[in-house]
């Protein structure tokens, strides 16, 4: 049997020193953790747990604090997915803060004036780009339904970091050198507040441990503190609608889309898997397709006994991956506008008959979309086009265990890198409708599901995800950045620990592997040599070349109450804990 891990690496992964473990017996605390992508973020979170708060209240302050120290990635002025678990009742909800499109928007609006699509960055550095905010309304709904603090209380350590100022972390110094040339220098490309705020005098990237500040923020979030209903109808408001409404390629974004955007709670969607459940968001997140993996592999071969080291397993979730996203890619949209065929899709009849397909022996060759219609009994068929809509990776993913066993897993986005890159208030707006189809019909000549609809939310790859034992107790919160990958990379971490008993560090540590299309991308600063060789020997094409920008954050309990937690070695993360 060829190894693909040495025993080496995984004992190193064992003892790596970002993962910290932490019990009921450790100073007779109730365990609490915080997982975040950055150390200011992971403190936040922590502060507000000591103080006796929720998870939900510690969410609040966390994305508070991203939203200044990792813009690149995710910001009040964006979007974001939560999926919380209620301990004492077992209850499990989803949270959906995904933007949505102005009511004058229509699906040529990322067309150009001869009908052909803006290119990705012409269309993410505009207005047009923008969807409404839902973040700041998704997580006063949760607050309201979880907190036990007061709103306007947990907002201090975000403020307190913008007016005395945050030193540039290494990556945040990475993109902002790396992402010059896409930052208007001149109005004629653009509004100039991104290159205003991360260069200096004589055009310089601010170097990596300059102390930024950030006044303007620390007033948006005094008026979010005092009420969150006026960052949709106050002066923040009217700021985000002129930003929008500027030139070129102005949005039409208007105070009305603002003042009636509403978060939407809904029954998260869960599966078997094994003996336990597996639960995320139901659409317009993606969270579908990690549900298909699981289910697939549930289904198909199995895995080996070798787990982690045979690469016949890494070719089974290749297989897995390939036939969750050809369907995801096809009929996953905002279900509230296109008809989604969700109980299809995961019906054990469909699962079993496309995992019929994955084999040790040999690779899919026909890699198409499948029928689901016909086990979606309470829908009508809907024929729809497939369409190959791009993400891009600027999102973050935390997770939250409070002193009472509640859980938030949580992932946002301002979609690419920087979002639009037109700021307002010191944040950065999105520029989530480009995760529409620019083009309205696929190639078959149908409407797409995911074509831009006024009001309608875009399809998302955000995968926020929380496993219950079979007991119903939880055992395990994860999720990822990524873009389109997320699906991936949060399916990998759940393989890892649930079916090959690495721990969740182990499991975040581990090379990814993106199978969407014909080609397997596998990570190249790994010992992944013996994989990419086995792989090609099966039949796949494999592209070895690329990096992979994940940002797995893990929570998983142990027997006897203890909590293990786990960060991307990508980014710079941490594990918080009592």
């Amino acid at each position: 049997m060829i190894r693909y891990l040495s025993i080496a690496l995984l004992a190193t992964l064992s003892a790596c020193s970002l993962t910290e473990v932490v019990t009921e017996r450790e100073e007779n605390l109730t365990p609490v953790m915080v997982v975040t992508a950055n150390s200011h973020a992971t403190e936040a979170g922590l502060a507000v747990l000591h103080a006796g708060g929720s998870a939900v209240d510690a969410a609040v302050a966390i994305e508070a604090v991203l939203s200044l120290v990792e813009p690149q990635s995710s910001g009040l002025a964006g979007g974001a997915f939560m999926v919380h678990f209620d301990a004492q009742s077992g209850m499990l909800s989803a949270y959906d803060g995904r933007e949505t499109a102005p009511a004058s928007a229509s699906a040529d609006l990322f067309l150009d004036d001869t009908g052909e699509a803006l290119g990705f960055l012409d269309a993410k550095m505009s207005g047009r780009s923008t969807g409404v905010p839902g973040v700041v309304a998704m997580l006063a709904m949760a607050h309201a339904e979880h907190g036990r603090q007061d709103w306007q209380t947990l907002f201090s350590a975000a403020s307190e970091l913008a007016v005395q100022g945050f030193a540039i972390s290494p990556r945040l110094h990475g993109f902002i050198e790396k992402y010059a040339p896409y930052m208007p220098r001149v109005l004629a490309q653009g509004p100039l507040d991104a290159y205003g705020y991360f260069y200096d005098d004589v055009g310089q990237a601010l170097a990596v441990g300059h102390v930024l500040k950030n006044p303007d923020y620390a007033e948006t979030l005094k008026l979010i503190a005092a009420d969150p209903r006026g960052f949709y109808t106050g002066p923040i408001a009217q700021e985000i609608v002129s930003m929008v409404q500027r030139k070129p390629r102005a949005g039409s974004l208007t105070l009305e889309d603002l003042d009636s955007y509403r978060p939407i709670k809904r029954s998260a969607l869960c599966v078997p898997y094994r003996e336990m459940q597996v639960c995320g968001p139901p659409p317009p997140s993606s969270w579908l397709a990690v549900a298909m993996v699981m289910g697939l592999l549930d289904a198909g071969p199995g895995f080996t006994d070798g787990g982690v080291k045979d690469p016949q397993n890494w070719a089974l979730f290749a297989q897995a991956q390939q036939l969750a996203y050809v369907d995801r890619d096809k009929y996953v949209a905002d279900n509230d506008f296109v008809p989604v065929p969700v109980t299809g899709l995961l019906h054990p009849q469909y699962i079993a008959q496309r995992a019929a397909q994955i084999s040790r022996d040999h690779i899919i060759t026909d890699l198409t979309a499948g029928d689901p219609w016909k086990f979606a009994s309470d829908l009508r068929h809907k024929q729809v086009g497939r369409d190959n809509t791009y993400n891009a990776p600027g999102t973050t993913h935390f997770v939250v265990v409070d002193s009472e066993g509640d859980v938030v897993s949580m992932t946002a986005s301002v979609e690419s890198v920087f979002g639009s890159t037109r700021m307002v208030g010191g944040m950065f707006l999105n520029n989530q409708l480009t995760d529409f189809a620019f083009k309205p019909l696929g190639v078959e000549g149908l409407k797409v599901a995911n074509a831009v609809a006024p009001g309608k939310r875009p399809r998302s790859s955000m995968s926020p995800t929380i496993v219950l034992d079979s007991q119903g107790k939880f055992l395990m919160a994860t999720g990822s950045p990524g873009g389109n990958n997320i699906i991936a990379y949060t399916a990998k971490s759940l393989i890892g620990v649930l079916d090959w008993g690495l721990t969740a560090q182990e499991a975040a540590s581990l090379p990814n592997m993106v199978a969407r299309g014909d080609v397997v991308r596998v990570e190249n600063n790994t010992d992944s040599g013996e994989l990419v060789a086995y792989l090609r020997n099966l039949g796949f094409e494999v592209d070895d070349s690329r990096g992979e920008n994940s940002g797995l954050h893990i929570v998983v309990a142990r027997p006897e109450g203890q909590l293990e937690g786990g960060v991307d070695p990508r980014r710079e993360g941490r594990v918080g804990t009592h």
